[in-house]
Parts: structure tokens; C-alpha cells; sequence
């Protein structure tokens, strides 16, 4: 299953494909340069079907937990003065997102959109220190009366071009449904009330949709 934010660049690679394969088949001679090519549209073709897949997840849903809102690796876990919407010292919790992840944004609770903003900005690398501040992102604020409110930041990185946000400020959303797409990037950052239970430590690697970040 694939994202619906992939279809055009999807059809897109397998039209380049089909013709670069043609067009070494018919206009090469050479058996390994043609053969090179061929293996080389193949693969573009995978990296491309394999960046824009979408699996199914079957998230457990408690008002009280926190999930992962994608899949990656935890790169940070700190205290912070958050200062776009909070004003204040937060919980700062930070997913990278490698190539090779799935990068579908879900969202971390069920409740009521009541922030959500976006932000152009440039395209460091996403563990540059600098990224969640200067680079293109997206912020959006969730509350519930059980955890209160969270905020999570969808954040580019060097090859990110478009980030995608369904979130609108108004929306009642459903724990673990599609919240938006980084193409070709890379960070997510959360930030909780201070002394809010983590239940994951720096460098793991956790599923979104699925994995219980934090609980209240």
C-alpha cells in the first residue's frame, strides 16, 4: 500500500523507468552498459515505491499514552524552553527518519487541533542543532483532557522539499491516523509537560502508529 502523496511521483518513476530500460534496450549495444542501466532504473524505481509505502498499523489507542507519530530513530531526550507556542520549559522528544523509514506522519493522540501553523525555512541536515528553528517545518498543537496538550513539529531536512499537514486548527483526530507526509525527510520533534513519563531511551528505534512514547 502506498500513500497517496507518492501517486504522481510514482507513476512519474515508472514512466522514467520503462523508458530508460527501452531505451538501452534498443538504442545500447554494449550488453553490460545496457544491462547497467536497466539495473539502475530498477532500483531507482524500488528506493521510490519503497520511500511512499504506507503499512497498515493497527494502533492500540489510550488516551493516556503517547505514540510514536513515525517511525525512526529517538536522536533527542531533554528539557527545553519551547518558545513558539508553550513559552515555556518542555519535555523535548526528537524521531529521526532515515530513507529507508516510513514517512508517514500519524497523530501522537486523539483530540482537537488547536494550533497548527507552517514555517518556509531552510534545509540543513535534520540533526543539525539549527534544524527545528531554521528549517522549513510545520507545528501542530493537540489537546485531550487527559494528556492536556502536545506539541509536535514536522521538520525537512537536506533532501526534503515538501512537508504535507492534514492537521487544521478545529479538527477532532483520531489516534494514529494519517497526519501528513515529509517528503524525502526526516524529523519530528514532540514537546510534553515537564516530568511526563518516557518510556523509550536515546537511540531506540520505535514504530509510529504503534509504539507508546510517553504516558501520563
Amino acid at each position: 500500500m502506498f500513500h497517496k502523496e507518492g501517486f504522481k511521483i510514482i507513476i512519474a518513476a515508472f514512466f522514467i523507468t520503462t523508458l530508460m530500460s527501452l531505451g538501452a534496450e534498443y538504442l545500447i549495444d554494449l550488453v553490460y552498459i545496457k544491462k547497467g542501466i536497466q539495473v539502475l532504473a530498477l532500483v531507482l524505481l524500488v528506493v521510490v515505491l519503497q520511500f511512499f509505502r504506507n503499512p497498515k498499523r493497527a494502533t492500540p489507542k489510550n488516551d493516556k499514552h503517547i505514540i510514536a507519530p513515525v517511525d525512526g530513530k529517538v536522536v533527542v531526550i531533554e528539557e527545553v524552553f519551547e518558545k513558539e507556542y508553550f513559552k515555556d520549559n518542555r519535555l523535548q522528544v526528537s524521531i529521526f527518519m532515515s530513507p529507508i523509514n516510513v514517512h508517514v506522519t500519524r497523530y501522537a493522540i486523539g483530540g482537537k487541533v488547536i494550533f497548527s501553523k507552517y514555517h518556509p525555512g531552510k534545509f540543513l541536515v535534520a540533526w543539525h542543532p539549527k534544524s527545528s528553528e531554521e528549517n522549513e517545518r510545520t507545528t501542530v498543537v493537540l489537546e485531550n483532557k487527559y494528556v492536556g496538550q502536545i506539541l509536535y513539529r514536522q521538520i525537512a531536512g537536506a533532501l526534503a522539499r515538501r512537508i504535507v499537514n492534514y492537521a487544521k486548527v478545529g479538527m477532532e483526530v483520531t489516534q494514529g491516523e494519517d497526519a501528513g507526509f515529509i517528503k524525502f525527510g526526516s524529523r519530528v520533534d514532540l514537546f510534553f509537560p515537564v516530568g511526563t513519563k518516557i518510556k523509550l531511551e536515546l537511540n531506540q528505534v520505535v514504530k509510529g502508529g504503534v509504539d507508546c512514547i510517553a504516558e501520563m
